[in-house]
């Protein structure tokens, strides 16, 4: 995956660590929402390019941070190997579907665990209270449509990268571009 920003060292970002989806899992993942999510006025689905897996949002971040958040990503996928997802459920939530994957191996649940350590070390995180759930939003709403379609057949899911964006955000809506990815394992994909 390639860079979509640079950045400059004083001004602030709208930063989140992800698991971007492999390029067939987004196409599934569209042609479902085509599908599963009626064209109503107040459901905005995600763009196919913006499916990923949120492990951490760091919100308004400064750009100076970029090169240690990048190095915190390095540590934690070291000797990590991909996960694999299983779409799971649908659930909505008051303001976003989602798309609920389960992690039988754990292996994305301790990724997320590296990733939460290494940035609660740089004091740029605070994770939830909640337990991490791997999911993937797929709408964005204002009024909960109350769905209930079926994911069962969507497949497994194995993003083999962890990456930091940068959510830039338009009148019609966020649009995020990847400021680094590395690889699952340690190898650096992009800059």
């Amino acid at each position: 995956m390639n860079s979509g920003a640079t950045v400059g060292g004083y001004e602030r970002l709208r930063l989140f660590v992800g698991l971007p989806l492999p390029a067939e899992a987004r196409t599934r993942i569209g042609e479902w929402q085509r599908r599963a999510l009626p064209d109503l006025p107040d459901v905005r689905a995600v763009p196919e390019e913006n499916l990923h897996v949120t492990v951490a949002f760091l919100g308004s971040t400064p750009a100076g941070a970029v090169d240690s958040l990048v190095s915190a990503l390095r540590e934690a996928a070291l000797g990590m190997s991909a996960p694999t997802l299983t779409p799971s459920s649908y659930r909505e939530t008051k303001s976003v579907a989602m798309i609920v994957l389960a992690d039988a191996a754990g292996r994305a649940a301790s990724l997320a665990e590296r990733v939460f350590e290494r940035l609660e070390a740089l004091h740029v995180f605070e994770r939830e209270r909640r337990a991490w759930l791997p999911h993937v939003t797929v709408a964005r709403f204002r009024a909960r449509p109350r769905l209930s379609p079926s994911v069962t057949r969507l497949g497994s899911i194995s993003p083999s990268e962890v990456a930091l964006y940068h959510s830039v955000l338009r009148p019609t809506g966020a649009q995020y571009e990847v400021v680094e990815s590395v690889a699952l394992g340690g190898s650096h994909v992009g800059a």
